[in-house]
């Protein structure tokens, strides 16, 4: 009977010597050079991902150490007796043993028997152990020794895809070999031979959806090239490969690019729309468009557009396109669609999540409003400007601007309005605090003072005031919510020193007067340990707030310390004293205090 049984592409195509390898250059030329100097180690790790040819060298590497007549390039010749065997796949000299299914220890045990048996053909037995990384931790003890010292014609080769599972004893006794994953261009080449084989015509563009698909490995490209060829037949075009294969096309993110720079909101939601409608998932969707971008960023320089993975004809589509996008615009835009990655994992609504998406990106490129009156800055404020009026002044006249009457000055100077307080650059709007009780107020009992025999201290304007000699005294007005966020802004420049920032948060200022803070403490410690800082503290309010005559008083207020709960035997004095009789009752009846 004739067997015409059809073998997947995978198969068929798998390399048979260093040469055919492919995307593993650099590895495959130190496994042939170990050979050629004849330094062979006793085991070997090969890791990597899916589809990238571990146990295609492994293969191969077992077939020439054993070839008995190898060529000048050190390859097997294919026709030795053991070559032969091999091909057939009745070699009695190398092994593969498959993890996955013989991970126990007496799988183990019995390989290390079979190592005992020296070769009958060739000059090495080679044990191939795919997928080392399910072996049980008894499984990988056993192994151990074996693999340490292992006779002098066995030689191990172990393939894992999950090198970070292997015991660190194992790898410490192999040589260890790290696959790369398969460039797309590596791939895209790959196909291009093995659909001249087959008699397939193929465009470049189906075979870099495919490449992009595969995800680095060749296994995979090749499966779907085979999915491919099995529903168009002998011609691959890239409409037909984006229809089976359910890939986005690159086209949509090209137009939806170009809509957010235009600010067509509209057009990126019915983009979206008949993206959504066709299937594809919105999660994916947004990933993609990321991507796009950052294929349009690495556009903007031929230097770095060879690193966009992707045909000939799309690399210059991108070129195109990043001629007129700014890479300014580009930054924004991948922040806001972090942004949007980010809340899509938790939101209810994750059509809506990626629509205020696509409507903040169509709205970096809107031109910008004018600003309002109130938008603009505040006037800076001049030492002369800061001068108090006069007091004989009038009220200055207010001008209407529509009004073209030239207006003549009076003899009368006009008073200078006191400027406004410029606002405080990265000090958040404080809310109104709840008044701090006054000093009078603290007293626990009517009449009596709780406030420590410290007294009130004040830190006075002694070497505190600027330079001595200044004449012009800074005196703009100030509010409570103003002095409240420049005390806030103290904590970004004594950041370092802990302590005081805690302080800086649980004592805020109060105004008593126009120009004095008071600051109340719980306790002499941290009123101490606030006047270590006080020279600093009130010159920076002072500049913050312009104003030099301001001052800080401090007072340590005993009545604010935080309560502690009382003992049962504390409990049971006070009454006490309020009932003589309870000592006698608590003796009768022989009572104990809980």
């Amino acid at each position: 009977m004739e067997n015409n049984r059809y073998i997947v592409s995978a198969r068929k195509y798998r390399p048979t010597t260093f040469e055919s390898v492919v995307g593993q250059h650099a590895l495959t030329e130190t496994l042939r050079n170990s050979i050629r100097q004849g330094k062979l180690a006793h085991a070997y790790l090969f890791c990597g991902p899916r589809g990238v040819g571990k146990t295609t060298c492994a293969r191969i590497f077992a077939k020439t150490i054993n070839c008995q007549t190898p060529t000048a390039t050190h390859d097997a010749c294919n026709q030795c007796e053991s070559c032969t065997a091999f091909n057939e796949q009745r070699s009695f000299n190398i092994h593969e043993l498959d993890a996955a299914s013989n991970n126990s220890v007496e799988d183990i045990r019995n390989l290390i028997d079979q190592v005992r048996i020296p070769p009958q053909v060739g000059k090495y037995s080679v044990y191939i152990i795919d997928e080392v990384h399910m072996l049980s931790a008894g499984a990988f003890n056993a192994l151990l020794k074996t693999l340490e010292e292992p006779p002098s014609y066995a030689i191990f080769i172990l393939a894992t895809t999950e090198k970070h599972k292997v015991l660190p004893t194992i790898l410490s006794r192999c040589q260890v070999y790290d696959f790369q994953r398969i460039t797309v261009a590596d791939i895209i080449a790959h196909l291009q031979y093995v659909a001249a084989q087959e008699g397939i015509s193929a465009t470049e563009d189906a075979l870099n959806v495919v490449a992009q698909k595969a995800d680095g490995g060749m296994r995979d490209a090749l499966s779907i090239f085979d999915q491919l060829v099995a529903f168009c037949g002998d011609t691959l075009t890239y409409e037909r490969a984006i229809e089976v294969l359910n890939v986005l096309d690159t086209e949509y993110y090209f137009r939806l690019t170009d809509m957010c720079l235009k600010s067509d909101v509209k057009g990126a939601l019915l983009l979206l729309n008949e993206v959504l409608n066709k299937g594809f998932d919105a999660a994916n969707f947004v990933s993609g468009f990321a991507k796009h971008l950052r294929d349009v960023l690495v556009a903007h320089d031929t230097a770095t557009i060879q690193l966009i993975e992707t045909s000939d004809a799309i690399r210059q589509h991108y070129k195109q396109q990043a001629a007129y996008t700014p890479a300014v615009w580009i930054f924004k835009a991948l922040d806001i669609i972090v942004d949007a990655e980010t809340a899509y994992r938790t939101s209810k609504n994750k059509r809506l999540t990626v629509e205020l998406m696509l409507i903040r990106l169509a709205n970096i490129a809107a031109p910008a409003q004018p600003a309002t009156k109130e938008a603009l800055p505040a006037p800076q404020v001049t030492a002369q400007a800061a001068k108090p009026a006069p007091q004989n002044a009038q009220p200055a006249q207010t001008l209407n601007p529509s009004n073209t009457q030239t207006f003549k000055p009076s003899n009368a100077q006009p008073a200078q309005a006191a400027p406004q307080m410029p606002q405080m650059p990265n000090i958040p709007n404080i809310p109104n605090l709840p008044n701090i009780p006054s000093l009078g107020a603290l007293s626990g009992k009517a009449g009596q003072s709780s406030v420590s025999d410290r007294g009130l201290s004040s830190l006075s304007d002694r070497g505190l005031s600027g330079e001595a000699g200044q004449n012009t005294q800074r005196n703009t007005p100030f509010t409570a919510d103003q002095l409240n966020g420049a005390w806030v802004g103290l904590k970004s420049t004594f950041k370092k020193e802990q302590r005081l920032v805690a302080m800086l948060d649980a004592h805020r200022p109060r105004l008593i007067d126009d120009h004095t803070a008071l600051i109340t403490f719980v306790n002499p410690w941290q009123e101490e340990e606030f006047k270590k800082f006080s020279r600093q503290i009130l010159t920076i309010l002072r500049n913050n707030l312009q104003n030099d005559t301001l001052l800080l008083q401090t007072v340590v207020a005993e009545n604010m310390a935080p309560k502690r709960a009382y003992t049962a035997e504390e409990k049971y004095r006070v009454l006490q004293e309020q009932n003589p009789y309870l000592a006698e009752f608590k003796k009768q009846f022989d009572m104990l205090l809980e």
